[in-house]
């Protein structure tokens, strides 16, 4: 974005856009924004209760969908965001701005505000009357790491502009003492209404994404490629709006019944650029074809489903009108073979006109250079003329032993170029001159093209959302029915009844996985049933026979620890901030996930799907255990194998309540008999007689007796 396409705030005073509408001393809410790439960090300040809310940095699109909702919500009485932004971002203030019933003001600072260090700075710098004066910055830090994820950069970023302004604005108290910063009471999480919230660690600790790294680094730009995850296994879009609809859908699960029934009831059933290039066409083109189609066959379908009613509707007869507009003007094969636009014949009288000319290129060249020899110094016999498209028509004669010099190359009537061969600029001025490339002329004609698809903008981008949705759809479609899932009940009752589920990413990895069945009152579980919720909460089939599951505001887990020196925590200190962020945010209706709190020590999926000695195939039931793994895990530990025989056969003895007999073995007081016994004989031997076999003794006499013992 040009940072001269609004005006900047200058450094002593903040640019305010309607000052004075808010009497001092009202409660206000302050919102700052901060947008890179398609991603998303916010957060704000309740000045009625001295609250700083934040919201991790998620994906949002180019329409800013997401920040939409949230000033919908907040209604904020000022939004912050940086001087220097993307440009849909300048596009949406000027939107708010031009709002008549609803404007408020926008404060922007110099991108150097938002930077991630001093962003940090500030908020160890800020006032938080609830810790005691003698804290140390180290235990500061430590404080702020169990309330706030100092990892989410856009949301600490946003965070350093919004302290910035509450700096500037002292909000919420005149003080005397100006080096006494806003007071924040607390921390808060911040999530849009029916929108289930899910922090990083879970994302992590549930596999829903997973980055790997491409085989190949010149694949992908990033070097990177999704790898076993949640994502990875639906994700079947065909199209690059299909899947990046699917990531938004699994960064922002909803509780929302309509949208979800919305969702499940399709499982059920089972331009605006300067110059566009030719495959811009061609792909504008194949998509209102195939939109088309898509139309005709959800129209011969007779199931009364939302989603497909809408595509009828909404993908109306311009789609036609745009999609024979374009093939009647377009000549994709003679664009493609030229590299530039080209147009049917037909369609212009005077391009054909031109275009026919060119083609009789060779002959009217050779009629100029007869008409050039004519007028031309009786000491040229011959000449030619040659055509260059980027700069016209020039004249080419053989160069005479006289030009040596500049002016021995003047030739009146004629404007000498080069020498070598010897070029002028033709005589023949008017009939070249109107020789005009035709393609400078398709060109106008794309112009009007262009403005006749941008002019039904408004159905295109339609056609684009409901086709995306559509083919996320299809996906998790194809997904349910490659891998047997089921459609869940969704109730808003706290209750969680899963039959026959499995593990949606372990049964891929394994030949043989036993199935098992959940039911609980209360919303509790671990990995398996946190990815079951989840896929439930984007509208997706389960991995279940059966499945009923209830609506939750949040998932929350203590699974998997994320380790970083760059963070300064320990791995118990970062066990017990994960345990702290899931006690002080989940409520009554949230699912918290915990398993080997305090245990110290990371372990991932792969650890459990890469092992190949131990494979558990064993459903979880009532009673008694009948058997154990422990002879396995002894002899991987490089027990004996005799030992670990013994040991299954006294456990099946207890087990079958048998009489455990000792083993048919000489008593320890004959053993050490015979043990004296060989050593006196030992001592008692003649080393010096020669007859003596001291092998043969060795190993008739003391071994058999060692082995006894030992």
């Amino acid at each position: 974005m040009s940072e001269g396409s609004i005006l900047l705030e200058p450094e002593s005073r903040a640019l305010s856009i309607n000052e004075d509408e808010e009497d001092e001393g009202n409660p206000e809410i302050f919102l700052s924004v901060f947008i890179q790439q398609e991603k998303i960090g916010l957060s704000f300040y309740d000045s009625s209760d001295c609250t700083l809310h934040f919201m991790l940095d998620t994906v949002d699109n180019s329409d800013h969908h997401l920040l939409h909702r949230v000033i919908q919500e907040l209604s904020p009485n000022v939004v912050i965001t940086s001087a220097k932004q993307e440009r849909s971002l300048t596009q949406f203030v000027e939107t708010l701005e031009s709002n008549c019933e609803y404007k408020p003001e926008i404060v922007m600072f110099p991108n150097a505000n938002f930077g991630l260090e001093i962003s940090k700075q500030r908020l160890l710098s800020a006032h938080l009357p609830s810790l005691p004066p003698t804290i140390t910055e180290s235990e500061k830090i430590t404080y702020l790491s169990s309330c706030i994820p100092l990892d989410s950069v856009l949301m600490m970023r946003s965070i350093g502009g919004l302290l910035k302004c509450l700096e500037r604005r002292r909000v919420g108290f005149d003080m005397e003492d100006s080096s006494t910063g806003i007071p924040i009471l607390q921390f808060l999480t911040y999530t849009l209404k029916d929108v289930v919230y899910i922090d990083r660690d879970t994302y992590s600790a549930l596999h829903i994404f997973k980055s790997d790294l491409h085989p190949s680094v010149f694949k992908l730009q990033s070097g990177e490629k999704e790898g076993l995850s949640l994502y990875g296994v639906l994700n079947r879009c065909r199209s690059k709006f299909g899947s990046f609809l699917l990531r938004q859908w699994f960064h922002r699960p909803t509780r929302d019944l309509n949208i979800l029934k919305r969702r499940q009831e399709t499982l059920l059933h089972k331009m605006s650029v300067t110059n566009p290039k030719v495959v811009i066409w061609q792909s504008l083109y194949k998509t209102m074809y195939s939109a088309l189609c898509i139309r005709d066959t959800i129209r011969a379908v007779p199931q009364p489903i939302q989603l497909f009613s809408e595509i009828s509707q909404n993908f109306t007869d311009d789609l036609f009108y745009i999609a024979t507009c374009i093939s009647k003007v377009v000549d994709f094969e003679g664009s493609v073979a030229e590299n530039r636009f080209v147009i049917r014949p037909n369609v212009d009288p005077v391009i054909d006109e031109k275009k026919r000319r060119m083609m009789g290129l060779p002959d009217f060249l050779t009629d100029v250079a007869r008409a050039e020899l004519e007028n031309l110094d009786p000491r040229f016999s011959t000449c030619s003329v040659i055509y260059i498209p980027m700069i016209g028509f020039l004249l080419s004669v053989p160069r005479l032993p006289t030009m040596l010099d500049k002016q021995s190359f003047e030739i009146e009537g004629l404007d000498f170029i080069v020498s070598m061969p010897v070029l002028f600029n033709t005589f023949q001025r008017q009939h070249c001159i109107n020789f005009l490339k035709s393609s400078d002329m398709e060109i106008a004609v794309m112009r009007k093209l262009q403005t006749l698809v941008l002019e039904r903008s408004d159905c295109l981008y339609k056609v684009m959302s409901l086709c995306a949705e559509l083919d996320c759809l299809i996906a998790l479609a194809q997904a349910s029915l490659d891998h047997g899932y089921c459609s869940p009940t969704l109730t808003p009752n706290h209750r969680l009844a899963l039959i026959e589920s499995r593990h949606p990413l372990l049964e891929l990895c394994t030949p043989v996985f036993v199935s098992n069945t959940y039911i609980s009152s209360e919303t509790e579980g671990k990995m398996k049933v946190g990815l079951i919720v989840f896929m439930a909460l984007i509208g997706s089939d389960v991995p279940a026979k059966e499945a009923e599951i209830g609506l939750v505001d949040g998932i929350y887990s203590r699974m998997d620890s994320r380790e970083s020196i760059s963070v300064g925590l320990s791995t118990f200190m970062l066990d017990m901030n994960q345990m702290n962020h899931s006690l002080n945010h989940s409520t009554g209706d949230s699912l918290v996930l915990v398993d080997e709190f305090g245990k110290g020590t990371n372990t991932t999926l792969e650890t459990a799907i890469e092992g190949e000695e131990l494979v558990f195939l064993y459903q979880v039931k009532s009673g008694i255990c009948q058997s154990s793994c422990a002879a396995n895990i002894a002899t991987l530990a490089g027990i004996p194998d005799d030992l670990v025989k013994r040991g299954v056969e006294v456990s099946e003895l207890y087990r079958t309540g048998r009489t455990i007999r000792k083993m048919d073995r000489p008593s320890s007081g004959e053993q050490n008999g015979r043990c004296v016994e060989v050593v006196e004989k030992f001592l008692s031997i003649d080393l010096d007689d020669p007859e003596l076999d001291l092998d043969s003794y060795l190993k008739d006499e003391v071994q058999p007796a060692l082995e006894e013992v030992l």
